[in-house]
């Protein structure tokens, strides 16, 4: 055996599939039990792993679940880039409506959104990793359409962010409630309220 293909001897070798095993198991708990109750034997035992495999990768819950919230923060930034504010805003809806129909991914985000109250570290991760990404998106495919003039160039981009995010998010229901993909008439009727909306928000 070459010594390339040699083990270091005195180090941990972690294998990606009891990562990835620990890291569904970790999602479950969240999704059945939320932040307060989910804890690293209940994770160990759905993964089917000991808990010395956990904290070989992390050291409590806490990282655990930041690193789960990081990759779901991932999923929940859309930046679609058509080359026009009207399809742009479409696909940033669509976007969001998906989102809101992932029951686990809502469950986790509503429940993780609670926690956050009573966690300062959860909060500043929440902060970070999902609220500042999502409004730099937004943004960002704001600015491109005033750069084209599509959108005034008083536009007020604070405002204007507030009006796309807010919108697209929180329509139809609230998020603990279940939701469903909006159909092509709402999402349209949707798409065309918001682009009067950001018309209004001058500076």
């Amino acid at each position: 055996m070459s010594d390339s293909s040699r083990r270091p001897a005195g180090a941990a070798v972690l294998r990606q599939e009891v990562t990835g095993a620990i890291i569904e198991a970790a999602l479950a708990e969240l999704t059945d039990h939320g932040y307060a109750r989910m804890s690293m034997d209940a994770v160990a035992r759905r993964a089917g792993v000991g808990k010395a495999a956990i904290y070989r990768r992390w050291s409590s819950k806490e990282p655990l679940v930041l690193d789960l919230l990081t990759e779901l923060a991932d999923q929940a930034v859309p930046l679609p880039d058509t080359g026009t504010l009207h399809e742009d805003v479409a696909g940033f809806v669509r976007h969001t409506s998906a989102l809101r129909a992932d029951d686990r991914a809502m469950r986790i985000l509503t429940d993780l959104t609670a926690e956050a109250t009573r966690n300062p570290r959860l909060a500043t991760a929440m902060h970070t990793t999902a609220e500042l990404p999502r409004r730099a998106a937004a943004t960002e495919l704001l600015q491109r359409a005033v750069d084209r003039g599509e959108l005034p160039a008083d536009l007020d981009l604070d405002l204007a962010t507030d009006c796309l995010i807010g919108l697209a998010y929180l329509r139809p229901r609230t998020p603990w409630q279940p939701s469903e993909p909006l159909d092509p008439g709402v999402l349209a009727r949707l798409v065309e309220v918001i682009l009067a909306a950001l018309t209004a928000c001058r500076g």
